[in-house]
């Protein structure tokens, strides 16, 4: 176990707390089991060692990640034991994905150790949610996404931007916030905003390893698939890329892909959950709450910029960006009239000359334009959707 605190003190040494994401606040730490998941890179370990250096004393608190080598012969319910007779109070799990039986291990030490709080994270959303159910009266999970605009002005420029609700920004469209050259930091931010890896250098070759790294392991090995099928979900996620955006076919992809069509719906749920697409729904009434898939996108700019051959469509990464900002509050769903719909308000998304043509019959309308700088009645800039969270 001295290891194991060497390893953890000197990553909190190492740890920046200028900047945090917007999740952190939004936890209540008190919980005794907390989980935070989300896709691979977007700083959920940054974020957890950042709580245990504002808040916790290290004297008491155990960072480990699961796949540490320790664990060949140890088992994590055995180290939390042995942590709480040495007085620890607090255990932190990073990647507990990789740990063998994590969910019945979480249960026992739960159970047997009530004055021992335990956060985990976990990089494959299939995976927590597979074992969360045993643990649904016991963990309180945290779902985390990728950077937002206002966080990457802040954390690669730092430009301090106030956040801004929905209703705050359909309401004042032609609110002036002060922000020099939104467009241009706005485009970059497009391709290589999402991540917090993009400060360090070789930004696309990490973001192409966090892509085969879903799909090839963390899909595969979590939904008891084998290695073909990782084949067949890069060959799927290669025809999302390509598409503006995509509409499902699920006959004519089983045929491109030579596999059966009711597996597709399965194979795009899996990519969704694990932060790879993500998919716009019609609204329906029903129990579910939506309806069957209306169009299928990357999950971020940032992935659709990466996986281009050429110049991506620019509707297609407007669409993408204001999804992704949005779906974080709000629920998303496909509009018969325009682009996507949220409550009662619809939206149509297109460049500095899209026309109010699409809205003007709609009581609750309103077109957001790419290439403006600020809003004025019913038309509001695209990146102004990248400063609610």
């Amino acid at each position: 176990m001295e290891t194991l605190f060497e390893y953890s003190n000197r990553l909190l040494n190492g740890v920046n707390t200028t900047f945090t994401r917007y999740l952190y606040d939004q936890i209540n730490w008190k919980n005794r089991l907390i989980g935070i998941i989300g896709p691979r890179g977007i700083g959920k370990t940054t974020l957890v060692l950042q709580h245990i250096k504002n808040h916790l004393d290290p004297r008491y608190t155990l960072y480990v990640t699961a796949d540490d080598f320790y664990f060949a012969k140890n088992r994590l319910y055995e180290l939390a034991s042995h942590f709480v007779k040495f007085g620890g109070t607090h255990f932190i799990i990073d990647e507990i994905h990789k740990y063998p039986d994590w969910s019945n291990e979480l249960k026992l030490i739960y159970d047997y150790h009530p004055q021992l709080q335990v956060i985990f994270t976990g990089s494959s959303v299939l995976d927590i949610k597979k074992g969360s159910a045993d643990l649904s009266r016991r963990a309180v999970l945290y779902p985390m996404q990728g950077l937002s605009f206002r966080e990457y002005l802040l954390l690669f420029h730092k430009i301090e931007v106030p956040k801004f609700t929905l209703e705050e920004i359909v309401t004042y469209p032609s609110r002036v916030i002060s922000l020099s050259h939104p467009l241009l930091l706005f485009s970059d931010y497009l391709k290589k905003g999402y991540y917090p890896f993009a400060l360090e250098p070789d930004f696309d070759i990490k973001l192409f390893q966090v892509i085969n790294q879903t799909l090839e392991s963390d899909i595969p090995v979590y939904a008891d698939m084998n290695v073909s099928t990782g084949r067949k979900l890069k060959q799927l996620m290669a025809i999302v890329a390509e598409s503006v955006p995509f509409k499902p076919n699920m006959s004519k992809i089983a045929e491109m892909l030579a596999i059966s069509r009711n597996n597709i719906a399965d194979y795009l749920l899996y990519m969704e959950e694990a932060g790879m697409v993500s998919q716009l729904r019609d609204e329906t009434n029903g129990i579910r709450g939506l309806g069957k898939v209306n169009k299928v996108y990357l999950d971020n700019t940032n992935l659709v910029y990466g996986l281009a051959n050429e110049n991506p469509n620019k509707g297609n990464i407007r669409e993408t960006f204001f999804m992704n900002q949005v779906r974080v509050h709000h629920q998303v769903v496909a509009s018969k009239n325009v682009d996507f719909k949220i409550g009662t308000m619809d939206f149509e998304i297109g460049g500095k000359n899209k026309s109010l043509k699409q809205i003007k019959t709609l009581g609750n309308g309103y077109v957001v334009k790419d290439d403006i700088e600020s809003g004025y009645l019913n038309t509001i800039p695209l990146w102004y959707f990248g400063l609610m969270y």
